[in-house]
């Protein structure tokens, strides 16, 4: 059964096509991800299907029955509370209950046997179906995905008038989260959300019966949640199996097999059309004229369905000392502390991803090492040499009433127009657009020309504050291939933790117990947490603060620990004059903190190595491995009790 069925859709806003004949079906339970390069038309058909928009030409044909709900963009504020509000979406369960405790108490009141039956057997009808749809836990239902989302309780009887636009868009969410249509039609979901929070609505998705119809650039929640790929490109759609990662192995092989075809056709074509040239007249006549005809009626293939990428070309033209960034017990605050205590270095080549949940500091810490901001205490020492290229999220780096090629016109250096109209062109603006007004152009355009701005800088430590928001897929793996190859140092945020992945070799991870160093990328962190997280539960029975062990200290962490273990020890000595007996020989935390990072490295070191194709084809080779990454988790569950007692004994 289909419960979606699209035919030959067609839409115009102009001469040329923005939909072209698409045509696709979504079946009960897919999760279908629609990707495409920014203007393919992704969210016009979204709204065709929606409802909201009429096609030119073709169908739209929901089965009969289906509910279908859309993410609003543009939530209505109302007098309701933001508790309220979401309870809203929950509406035709509450009529559901009163219907049925109104069959109840006609059942109980009524005096003849038959229409008592029929009261009954109503009553039955409606209980089945309220315990179908889960209606007796209603307010568990809204605080888990009000939770969920990031609201804390204390914000649910705030009027929704008084949120911000972020937590009106959130609240949308949750409002079509909790309706649980048949179809979700889902414009950027993720848009909002802090790390945690996606990772949320990933699960929510994935335990979900609903089919959903999604448009993302997080390539990470794609990866996670989609089961079939659409590709909207030219007007058309290609389907392909499985989510965004196995869409590009698929497309790739597509791609090779079309350019073979199409450069083999176009071969043929020109040697024919030599041939008809050389010999139009004279002997041949007749057979140029033969293959002449044949080359009208030939059906031509089409060319390689390939999607561009931008170049860009991100450069520095000055090497900086060793040293690039020194921060030192930063701390920052405006109504309530941001965060305090952040110490951590920058060396050279070193790209480091800045994360936490929103509201956390992320943007005024990058503000405090620039400059902009007086931190309230600490210090910010940057190395010889360092010179500064800042991309902020609202793109204020341009003047929006320029024209782009003179919004990126480098300060304090001379940079002629064709040099400008060029690096444009490297970052996907080239033609007319180079002579537009920014604030004329795209959101992902204004992108475009912010990065080249940057790129005039020619600075040698790139901050950037959320540098992939408006880009789509494909302009954001170039930018990761610019930064990859980038001679300077980097420091950005993203909540794009496929671009984490790819970019970071560090990270520093804001959160309510302070600030954390993490030696690796997204991977390494998510391993490392649950790692930490199921070692300690066997430890203290599931309870652990996950920032204690080294994998994820910050750096510097000696005074800190210091100050920490002397506060412990005061408060121990408080209510006991006398020490616990020690189950293990004194060792400094922070010593142990260390093995205990060095061990984790060794273990998940083995643990690839057993991956290998050439070590599983060796039988000695894997039970040796395996004896060494046994003894590695004996050693770490020893190290784990060891940190636990001294982390409670040490004075």
């Amino acid at each position: 059964m289909n419960i979606l069925s699209v035919e030959s859709l067609r839409k115009y806003y102009g001469p040329d096509p923005v939909l072209d004949g698409v045509s696709f079906e979504i079946h009960p339970g897919e999760r279908v991800a629609l990707v495409g390069p920014n203007g393919a038309g992704k969210s016009t058909l979204m709204k065709i299907i929606a409802g909201r928009e009429d096609a030119d030409a073709g169908s739209c044909m929901l089965h009969p029955g289906i509910c279908i709900g859309c993410l609003e963009q543009r939530p209505e504020t109302s007098d309701k509370t933001l508790w309220e509000e979401a309870h809203s979406a929950l509406a035709d369960l509450v009529t559901l209950q009163n219907e049925a405790l109104f069959a109840a108490e006609a059942m109980a009141n009524e005096k003849d046997p038959d229409e008592r039956k029929r009261w009954g057997a109503r009553y039955d009808r409606l209980q089945q179906e309220l315990l179908r749809m889960d209606a007796y836990n209603l307010d568990y239902k809204v605080e888990r995905v009000l939770q969920g989302l990031g609201f804390f309780q204390s914000q649910w009887e705030t009027p929704t008038s008084a949120l911000s636009g972020g937590e009106q868009n959130r609240l949308m969410l949750a409002k079509l989260l909790l309706a649980e249509p048949d179809l979700m039609l889902l414009d950027e979901p993720s848009n909002h959300l802090d790390l945690e929070a996606t990772e949320w609505l990933e699960s929510f998705l994935l335990e979900s019966s609903a089919s959903v119809l999604l448009i993302s650039h997080d390539r990470f929640f794609l990866d996670r949640v989609a089961t079939r790929t659409l590709e909207l490109f030219h007007g058309t759609v290609d389907s392909y199996v499985g989510n965004f990662s196995a869409y590009l192995r698929q497309k790739e092989e597509r791609v090779l097999v079309q350019r073979r075809t199409w450069e083999k056709q176009q071969e043929e074509i020109a040697k024919t059309e030599d041939f008809i040239r050389r010999n139009h007249y004279g002997m041949k006549a007749a057979q140029a004229e033969d293959r002449r005809k044949k080359l009208e009626r030939i059906e031509r293939v089409a060319p390689p369905r390939e999607i561009s990428t931008p170049p860009m070309g991100l450069h520095t033209k000055d090497r900086s000392g060793d040293v690039v960034l020194r921060v030192q017990n930063l701390a920052k605050g405006f109504d309530r502390v941001l965060f305090e205590g952040v110490s951590f270095d920058i060396q050279r080549g070193e790209r480091w991803g800045l994360i936490g949940p929103n509201g956390c500091g992320k943007t005024t810490l990058l503000r405090c090492i620039q400059g902009i901001l007086e931190p309230d205490s600490g210090s910010v020492r940057l190395g010889q040499g360092v010179k500064i290229g800042y991309f902020d999220q609202q793109l204020e780096s341009v003047d929006g009433e320029k024209m782009a090629v003179d919004a990126i016109r480098p300060a304090g250096r001379e940079m002629d127009e064709p040099a400008r109209r060029s690096l444009l062109a490297r970052f996907g603006i080239s033609g007319d657009q180079a002579f537009q007004k920014v604030l004329s152009l795209s959101g992902g355009e204004r992108c475009r020309v912010a990065m080249a701005r940057l790129a005039a800088d020619e600075g040698n430590f790139l901050i950037l504050d959320e540098p992939t928001n408006h880009l789509d897929l494909w302009a954001r793996e170039a930018l990761e291939k610019n930064l990859k190859a980038f001679e300077g140092s980097v420091l950005f945020v993203s909540h794009d933790r496929y671009f984490i992945n790819q970019t970071a070799t560090h990270l520093l991870v804001l959160d309510a117990d302070g600030a954390h160093v993490v030696h690796g990328n997204y991977d390494v962190w998510l391993a490392l947490r649950k790692n930490i997280a199921d070692a300690a539960k066997q430890v203290r029975g599931g309870k652990d603060d996950l920032w204690k062990h080294s994998a994820l200290k910050k750096e510097g962490t000696s005074d800190r620990s210091k100050s920490d273990e002397t506060q412990g020890a005061s408060k121990s000595s408080s209510k006991s004059a006398s020490k616990p007996k020690r189950k293990f020989p004194y060792r400094k935390v922070v010593d142990l903190e260390d093995e205990i990072f060095i061990r984790e490295t060794k273990a998940e070191e083995i643990q690839q190595e057993l991956l290998t194709p050439a070590v599983l084809r060796d039988g000695e080779k894997v039970k040796q491995l395996q004896a060494q990454l046994e003894e590695e988790k004996r050693l770490l569950e020893t190290l784990y009790e060891h940190w636990e007692e001294a982390s409670r004994l040490n004075w």
